[in-house]
């Protein structure tokens, strides 16, 4: 699919000159960082050179004071607490944290995931009853809570006290719980509105270590789990969350958990790791978990410390997530299948596909292979409890929580944000909800929304590059949502020698311009443009620096994001 090239917006020339002598760096990395919103050598201090003490004080966030002051009057009357999480790798991460934290504290503690199938998504009567059945007097819920207004009034008649901590959006009434943990909250004045449902966790765990004396260093050892929620909950790197994020990714490639040191080795990660690793390795071996099995088998994992058990629940993680490929390839396959059969639903604005044997756990995944391939508002939908249930995705820019709200007299219940969304409806609505949602698509989406984008944050030459650019340039990182892996874009390159096809779809090249060093590519998915490619036909580039390691030997290459005839503009 052809892709919109776009340019961001460049600083003024003499504010990036100004940023670029204070800062003795490049032009272009000046611009880069004023265009995060980064203007004067202090912010760049700061932002270069991550510290603990960046961290916010944890008691600037609402209710924080009530909800310690709970936790240790549980603690000092041996009462029995629950901590109760989400399903995915935030939830989990989230649970393992608090949990492994407090179980230090008192054998009165246990923890509780709810079934993806049969409980569904957030607070449940069935985990309520569970913690009443068991004499649970405060459960802690984690990524989860913030708009179970009716499960919390349940719970409270029970005389279960909750403690939400919870990241997204409140509805337009809070629980009724002892305190509710948010940054989006409209009365919290917490000055980080992006935690992660686990980064959360970590501010109650801060709270209660600097109220009781405890060092920071009790707590440091679990910043891995933290960036790996960061990571795969696709939230913010950018403020505390990149403060937690930086550490938490040297905790990974340092001294990870237990747990999470069995997944990389499963994953076969022996360099270093990154935000991108978390993402595609790690991430969905936990949520695999949940999504084929149990996620207490997730927590299980990330709470041991044992090497022979965190190498059993492993293998048997990496076993759910080999089955869950098996089902997310039949399920994207038949879908692809179903779309490509029905000229009309070719021709629509949105995608809506529906087939009552597809497995529930996947068809997240499998809606976002299908907005990749037709790049539109798209939602897959299954049976599941006698309901219709869907995962959701968006495109740049639309908003899907808006478009589902327009729906909402056909459904039984949705949740979720811009980019992603859950939904359940009853059977007889589906054929009613996939009319109705193409018209929402169709009369509020733009054509330019339909085309996919490559955002290109500065035109370079390809003499620019070089060993310092790249050590500056680098530290940019963790990347991640608010601060991607810039993009750069060099015009008239030509290339050195033949492009080689490497597997069935990607191109690897040596290109020079105007007489520079030559720089290795590699063109992912790009294997279209084998024949064009001439030595005598110059064309432009979009692409984001890498290191390349190879045998113990470091070089620079090129990750070609686009390639174009240089004729165009």
């Amino acid at each position: 699919m052809q892709k919109r090239w776009a340019r961001l917006k460049m600083p003024d020339d003499d504010v990036i000159q100004q940023l670029a002598e204070a800062l003795s760096i490049d032009p272009v990395l000046a611009a880069l960082l004023l265009q995060r919103e980064i203007k004067s050598f202090e912010e760049a201090k700061h932002f270069f050179r991550p510290d603990i003490r960046h961290l916010h004080d944890p008691f600037l966030m609402q209710d924080m004071e009530k909800a310690i002051e709970r936790i240790e009057t549980a603690l000092e009357k041996e009462e029995k607490i629950l901590i109760y999480g989400d399903y995915d790798v935030d939830g989990t991460t989230a649970v393992a944290l608090v949990y492994s934290f407090f179980s230090k504290r008192t054998t009165n503690i246990s923890y509780y995931i709810p079934d993806r199938y049969k409980e569904g998504y957030g607070i449940s009567t069935q985990g309520i009853d569970y913690a009443a059945e068991n004499s649970y007097s405060l459960i802690i819920a984690l990524d989860c809570g913030i708009k179970s207004v009716d499960k919390i009034d349940y719970a409270n008649s029970l005389g279960i006290d909750f403690i939400i901590c919870d990241h997204h959006l409140p509805g337009g009434d809070l629980p009724k719980a002892i305190g509710v943990l948010d940054p989006k909250r409209a009365d919290c004045e917490y000055p980080y509105k992006e935690l992660s449902g686990c980064g959360i966790g970590f501010k109650l765990v801060q709270a209660y270590a600097e109220k009781n004396g405890i060092p920071f260093e009790s707590i440091a050892c679990y910043m891995d789990l933290v960036a790996v929620s960061i990571a795969c909950d696709i939230v913010h790197i950018t403020g505390e969350n990149r403060t937690l994020a930086y550490f938490g990714l040297q905790k990974l490639n340092s001294e990870p958990c237990t747990g999470i040191k069995t997944l990389m080795e499963i994953a076969g990660k022996k360099e270093r790791v990154n935000i991108s690793d978390v993402v595609f390795s790690i991430g969905p071996r936990i949520n695999a978990a949940g999504r084929i099995a149990d996620a207490k088998h997730a927590v299980a994992l990330l709470i041991s410390d044992d090497v022979l058990n965190a190498g059993d629940i492993g293998a048997l993680i990496n076993g759910h997530n080999a089955e869950r490929k098996g089902h997310d390839q039949t399920i994207t396959d038949e879908a692809l299948s179903m779309i490509k059969s029905d000229a009309a639903l070719v021709a629509k604005k949105s995608t809506v596909v529906f087939n009552e044997r597809w497995h529930k756990g996947v068809i997240g995944i499998v809606a976002s292979r299908l907005t990749e391939k037709y790049y539109r508002p798209t939602i897959v939908l299954t049976r599941s409890n006698g309901h219709v249930a869907g995962s959701a995705r968006s495109v740049y820019g639309f908003d899907l929580y808006e478009a589902l709200s327009n729906c909402s007299d056909l459904l039984t219940q949705y949740g979720g944000h811009m980019y992603a969304a859950g939904l359940t409806m009853p059977p007889e609505n589906v054929l009613a909800f996939i009319d109705r949602f193409e018209e929402v698509v169709g009369a509020t989406i733009t054509d330019e929304q339909l085309i996919p984008e490559i955002k290109i944050d500065a035109e370079i030459k390809l003499s620019q590059i070089n060993s310092k650019f790249y050590r500056v340039l680098s530290q940019f990182g963790p990347f991640g949502p608010a601060n991607m892996t810039p993009v750069f874009l060099s015009k008239g390159v030509r290339i050195c020698g033949q492009p080689l096809l490497v597997g069935s779809e990607h191109l690897k090249m040596f290109v020079q311009q105007d007489g520079s060093a030559m720089f290795e590519c590699i063109a992912f998915g790009q294997h279209s443009w084998i024949r064009d490619l001439k030595q005598d036909r110059p064309f432009d580039i979009c692409y984001c620096i890498e290191e390349n390691v190879w045998r113990d030997k470091r070089t620079l290459q090129l990750n070609i994001k686009g390639i174009r005839q240089a004729a165009q503009q």
